[in-house]
């Protein structure tokens, strides 16, 4: 099981994480196979990051092996191959502050935990994804009671009206994935070209020619308490859509990089550059892997976060253990790693 912790103590390990995605977690395996422990950090409240958080109800496509696998099981079947090395989660927490010394590393969190350990890893996608919210005023008080930015199970809206803003995939996919799920789809954007995959506009607009789906062109103005639980949402040019149950805005995220920006790391474009031999950073000991890493070539693909976090483990290998010799090894014919994984 998933060793999560309390707030505010004193750890010490191999190596720490900071990110708790797929790239972070998959970072817990590649070290495990080289008797490497590690702790993860992350600012959410739970495990899976972007994953979890963003898309978990929507299928991926480009996950070797997996011809489709939402963003929650991919993440469900990461946390269980990396069980066997049984990491350790701090989650809700932020990374406030790293001490980089000759041999070790102190990383200290906002909550006052302090862990000390031979390497660090950061697999914090972008650093932290914030959704652009709707530019109305009082947009605070419906968050999370009216407007969703994600969503774990979309039959808790069964039979909801539901208004969908936005004009690139993640709203186009929740256009689609809604629908037969709830009573009434709205879909607005400001214009009548969108930015998402073809093939995903083609059927939106075929559930709108079939009056399946409801489509305004335009942008939120105001949104009204209705006194049921519901909101009415009046449109730029006064069209008010009425009892309004949920609204799911799809603008983009912003991203904060927050505290990273201040770890003396080499930045280009708010991204930490990394060499491609072991992706460790301008200061020893540290690492980038996945989104938040840049180099020539890079594809911002779960994919290459994985390829990346394969290759930081071999250099993070001889920080961890000094003493020993790297010998590669196959999982298909190491009986040492077959016992580690439970492979009887």
């Amino acid at each position: 099981m998933s060793n999560i912790v309390e707030p505010g103590n004193q750890h010490d390990t191999d190596v720490v994480i900071i990110g708790a995605g797929p790239c972070g977690l998959f970072q817990v395996f590649e070290l495990g196979l080289l008797d490497m422990k590690a702790h993860l950090i992350d600012n959410l409240d739970k495990i899976g990051g972007q994953c979890s958080e963003l898309y978990p109800d929507k299928n991926l496509y480009d996950i070797p092996s997996r011809p489709a696998i939402t963003g929650q099981k991919l993440t469900d079947d990461l946390i269980t191959q990396a069980e066997p090395f049984e990491p350790t989660y701090h989650l809700n927490q932020l990374t406030s502050k790293i001490d980089v010394q000759n041999d070790y590393i102190e990383v200290t969190t906002n909550l006052d935990t302090v862990i000390k350990c031979k390497s660090l890893v950061i697999a914090a996608g972008s650093g932290c994804f914030v959704p652009r919210k709707l530019p109305v005023p009082n947009i605070d008080e419906f968050e999370n009671k009216n407007i969703f930015y994600s969503v774990k199970n979309r039959a808790d809206f069964e039979r909801k009206k539901i208004l969908i803003a936005g004009g690139g995939d993640s709203a186009l996919d929740y256009v689609m994935g809604f629908h037969q799920i709830a009573s009434d789809i709205t879909l607005i954007h400001r214009r009548k070209e969108f930015k998402g995959v073809q093939d995903s506009v083609n059927k939106v607009m075929n559930l709108v020619d079939k009056g399946e789906v409801k489509f305004n062109m335009g942008t939120v103005k105001k949104i009204i308490d209705n006194g049921k639980g519901q909101v009415d949402v009046t449109l730029d040019d006064d069209t008010v859509i009425d009892g309004i149950d949920a609204i799911f805005p799809f603008f983009g995220l912003k991203i904060e990089l927050g505290p990273i920006a201040e770890w003396g790391l080499n930045l280009e474009n708010n991204l930490i550059s990394v060499n491609t031999e072991n992706f460790e950073t301008s200061t020893p000991r540290i690492f980038a892997i996945g989104d938040i890493c840049i180099y020539p070539g890079k594809l911002k693909l779960i994919l290459s976060g994985f390829h990346e976090a394969a290759l930081a483990a071999k250099k993070m290998f001889h920080y961890c253990h000094n003493d020993k010799k790297y010998v590669f090894r196959y999982t298909t014919s190491s009986k040492d790693i077959q016992k580690k994984l439970g492979v009887k």
